[in-house]
């Protein structure tokens, strides 16, 4: 990255150094809890604002587009204003957002402020990552990637349960007030652990303006066409059509200028580096199991068993909390074991809780997904910490900011795609599944008959009895759905895993035990 670092550190990292990446990690984990916490609470947040159901679920779309444009442009705002000086106006932003948006008086407020913290918030999640990759050295980057799993993995799975228990004791205006006591820590540990640097102004002259309109563009039509493409029923939308022809011509003008240019934006060049190229499909896969779990089971939860929001952040806690105990002991594991078996055991573990995720019935609530949450906490560890070293051992210092975005946007992708197909095959496979329920249900059928005379009996009228019947149907259509919804996100992982498999194995020392 000009202007920060050209060389891979290779000293031992100073007192400072360690400082500024755990700042910038606690920023990182910040913007991350932010895109889950306010899940849970939706419902409260669209009530005092006076909100439709489909108007709230703009306040997470519109912190998500606005967390996506900003990822490739922290690169180059780096070079351009220093990390210092980035880290410290975005941590700023940030808090000021998250303060704005429990004062929100409406709801178009809410939306601007989500907004500006999602913008802020987004150059948070990459200038972690890059700074462990500028500030540590080889034998050290495990440490630093265990940190950076924390934040991508530990913070999505106490997302919704702590913006339940936030909403249900104190009100949801302090799932943005938690924001303020980290934030001030995260500040002051940046402006302390990172030099000061005058901004490189000149490179305004020289920057790939067409690049950043582009991408900016693409990538926030294409996240508004993934978020609102379901709702809208897709190409039955001329908005949707609209936005997903102009994501296409957008990022595909952008990925020719950024070939055809000396001085890209982002250098797409580092797809060809065998580790990170196939690391990057990885990530998508990751992006998709990460989002896809963290979508299905509450909403099946909610749907099917009639969980609360705090029952349901009960039953993601245990995911969560033994994952923070677990990732420190994975740079230990790396000294013993390679790091691509690490990751592709890791995506077995995490692809197997996924599968016996989908042996869905009735009786199928909290009390059976312990067992399987163990399992994936388990495994998501060994995934977060060795896929970014895997991805990033062979890449260039000078292009750790062009990795960094690349690496992040492909796994946010990844969870706004996996979300958007999931949505929809729940939705098409329900349909399917009750069709062929139906026709089961039929005179003929003594069982069906049998059903119906006891729900007439206990209900009073065969047309009760009719009712009750078809809403049994319609449950269990659901529910069969969403046992192929968790088949599909296991396929997901385990294409990931094969791509782990086939990557190059680590130089000697990046892991600080025995080379592999």
């Amino acid at each position: 990255m000009a202007g920060d670092a050209l060389i891979r550190p290779t000293g031992e990292p100073s007192r400072r150094d360690w400082i500024a990446v755990m700042s910038a990690m606690l920023g990182a984990f910040m913007a991350v809890l932010d895109i889950q916490i306010t899940n849970s609470s939706l419902k409260d947040i669209q009530g005092a604002l006076s909100a439709t159901l489909e108007e709230g679920s703009w306040i997470s779309t519109s912190y998500l587009v606005a967390e996506i444009i900003m990822i490739p442009l922290t690169a180059w705002l780096v070079q351009l204003l220093s990390a210092r000086r980035l880290a410290l106006w975005v941590s700023l932003g940030f808090l000021a957002a998250s303060l704005l948006c429990s004062f929100a008086w409406s709801l178009e407020s809410m939306i601007l402020f989500r907004a500006l913290q999602g913008f802020t918030g987004g150059a948070l999640i990459p200038l972690a990552f890059t700074l462990t990759l500028i500030k540590l050295p080889d034998h050290h980057r495990a440490k630093g990637m265990a940190l950076f799993a924390i934040t991508a993995t530990f913070a999505p799975s106490i997302g919704p349960a702590l913006g339940g228990w936030l909403t249900e004791n104190f009100g949801w205006e302090y799932i943005f007030y938690i924001n303020v006591p980290p934030g001030l820590v995260m500040i002051a540990g940046l402006l302390y652990g990172l030099e000061k640097k005058p901004p490189h102004w000149e490179l305004l002259k020289t920057t790939d303006y067409a690049g950043i309109l582009t991408l900016g563009v693409g990538l926030g039509c294409l996240q508004v066409f993934l978020e609102e493409g379901h709702r809208k029923d897709w190409l039955e939308s001329d908005l949707i059509v609209g936005l997903g022809s102009t994501a296409l011509v957008s990022l595909i003008l952008f990925v020719i200028l950024q070939l055809s240019r000396p001085h890209p934006l982002i250098n797409l060049g580092v797809l060809r580096e065998r580790n990170f190229g196939l690391s990057s499909i990885a990530s998508v896969g990751m992006g998709i199991g990460l989002y896809g779990s963290i979508y299905l089971l509450p909403l099946y939860l909610a749907q099917i068993q009639n969980y609360n929001a705090m029952q349901i952040g009960e039953v993601i806690m245990w995911m969560g909390i033994p994952q923070l105990f677990l990732i420190p002991l994975v740079p230990k594991l790396m000294k013993f074991v390679a790091p691509k078996l690490l990751c592709a055991f890791g995506f077995f573990l995490f692809g197997l809780s996924s599968f016996a995720s989908g042996v869905l019935n009735l009786d199928f609530a909290g009390p059976q997904f312990s067992h399987i949450q163990v399992i994936r906490a388990i495994g998501q560890p060994m995934v977060m910490v060795t896929i970014s070293l895997i991805a990033t051992a062979y890449i260039r210092p000078q292009d750790a900011g062009s990795a960094s975005s690349l690496f992040n946007i492909l796994r946010n992708l990844g969870g706004a795609i996996g979300i958007a197909l999931l949505a929809t095959l729940l939705d098409a496979r329900a349909k399917t599944y009750f069709d062929y329920l139906r026709e089961a249900v039929v005179p003929t059928n003594a069982e069906a008959t049998e059903r119906l005379t006891q729900l007439t009996a206990r209900l009073g009228s065969e047309q009760a009895a009719l009712g009750k019947l078809s809403e049994i149907v319609h449950q269990q259509a659901a529910i069969m759905a969403y046992n192929d919804a968790f088949h599909f996100v296991g396929l997901a992982l385990a294409i990931s895993m094969l791509a782990v498999l086939l990557t190059r194995s680590l130089p000697s020392g990046t892991t600080g035990g025995a080379a592999h």
